[in-house]
């Protein structure tokens, strides 16, 4: 049989939830006293400005409509986990300020739900075949039942991230690492396809309330999209919401590869869609950065317009993992400010895995350990700047953009935090961009 997709506008809490669940038969196959795992998605949060989160975090209006659901299913143990993005794994203090401010702990007086930092809990192997070995959070492994709650967002390096990536959450960070490698048969791709199949039996309510362009994180340009898309098959849902944001599933590769290992096609024909037609909620969804040509003079297009000039920063690859990710956007950011309208020298800041130096730069920043290791003996650098951190330390990479005559602001970097405001000022005073949704 095909697997049932229900896609709902999303119009009054708890009722249009209702509505996809039911129509989905989501949680028809909830055992009888289940635990419960949820997974919402909070891949960044900040404790130092209000955060724009429309279109990067699952609405708390959402989860606490799904926590209704189950309690009124008889479901006693609810846990709420996820392992939020943070330079220092050690930090506890930001996942609290999220779940806090997110409402949990009013989820957890009124309906005694628990709420974990999966950094705080143990993680556990699984084999995902071909000798592809990821370590999850035994909080999701030691379940019966997943509740999957991505936001629909599209994706710079896997083109969207809905149901399946945002189970990347829930593995450790050796293995969120892994997931970059360099072995082009086993590429990010390859690996989120695989994420799924270890867990146990699952739903997945994507939450398109408010949607991403261009995301995954608050860079991207936010839409009021109103869209819930349900169904108890993950890849399903996630071919669905792919064909919603304006992107055939045939032309996303984590996708192909999923459907390929469970030998269906990627495309929607071989899923029953319920509810609202798909073509009434596509809309298009860009998710690539442009850049420029020039191999000496590559930049994101936004700069090259600016007409910098003797600075190549080549596009990202795959294999720029989460957490230099998290840190390339400030470094442009930097730059874009440090521009007075003299050309640099011939600097070239290499990213990723991947890269190779090109000939003829005079300076080459090697940004990030896994760059220094695969390029520090190049013959084809001149002048080697290196940053050597995994991941880099905000200090190091200052003082990298200094020696290569790029006179960043120091104090951009020690705000880091603040960045996402300025981001946020784009939604002031828009009605639409409602922050109640955040909040219980």
């Amino acid at each position: 049989m095909k697997p049932c997709v229900a896609i709902v506008r999303y119009e009054t809490p708890q009722e249009s939830v209702r509505k996809a669940v039911e129509l989905s038969s989501g949680l028809d196959h909830l055992p009888p006293h289940a635990r419960v795992f949820i997974k919402p998605n909070i891949v960044f949060w900040t404790r130092t400005v209000p955060f724009p989160k429309w279109g990067v975090i699952t609405t708390s209006r959402v989860v606490e409509d799904m926590v209704i659901l189950l309690k009124e299913r008889g479901v006693e143990q609810i846990t709420i986990g996820e392992g939020i993005i943070v330079t220092d794994p050690k930090d506890k203090q930001t996942a609290a300020h999220a779940f806090q401010s997110l409402g949990y702990e009013t989820l957890k007086q009124r309906y005694g739900v628990n709420f974990v930092n999966l950094w705080e809990c143990p993680f556990e192997k699984r084999d995902l075949g071909d000798g592809i070995q990821l370590s999850y959070s035994t909080e999701i492994l030691n379940c019966d039942f997943v509740v999957n709650l991505p936001v629909m967002k599209t994706h710079n390096q896997t083109v969207v991230s809905l149901g399946i990536k945002n189970l990347k959450g829930t593995i450790d960070i050796a293995s969120r690492r892994k997931c970059h490698s360099m072995d082009p048969g086993m590429n990010l791709n390859t690996m989120v396809a695989r994420l799924a199949e270890p867990l146990p039996p699952m739903f997945t309510l994507i939450d398109g309330i408010f949607t991403n362009e261009r995301g995954p994180g608050f860079d991207g340009k936010m839409r009021r999209s109103n869209i819930l898309i349900a169904s108890s098959d993950v890849l399903a849902a996630d071919m669905t919401a792919a064909a919603a944001l304006g992107h055939s599933p045939a032309d996303v590769p984590y996708l192909v590869s999923a459907a390929s290992r469970k030998g269906i096609p990627a495309d929607v024909s071989a899923i029953s869609i319920v509810g609202e037609p798909l073509a009434s909620v596509t809309s298009r969804h860009e998710y690539d950065f442009q850049y420029s040509e020039d191999p000496m003079n590559s930049l994101p297009m936004p700069l090259a317009k600016m007409g910098i000039q003797g600075l190549s920063y080549r596009k990202y690859d795959l294999s720029m993992c989460t957490y230099c990710s998290s840190i390339n956007g400030l470094v442009l950011t930097a730059i874009r400010y440090a521009w007075k309208g003299q050309p640099w020298d011939q600097v070239e800041i290499l990213t990723g895995k991947f890269m190779k130096p090109t000939p003829g730069m005079k300076k080459t920043i090697l940004l990030g350990k896994c760059m220094y290791k695969a390029n520090k003996d190049n013959p084809d650098i001149q002048e080697l700047i290196a940053v050597k951190g995994c991941p880099p330390k905000l200090a190091d990479i200052v003082k990298a953009l200094h020696q290569a005559g790029i006179d960043v602001d120091a104090g951009l970097f020690d705000n880091m935090d603040a960045l996402p405001g300025l981001f946020m000022s784009r939604y002031e005073g828009k009605p639409e961009f409602d922050e109640s949704f955040f909040r219980i």
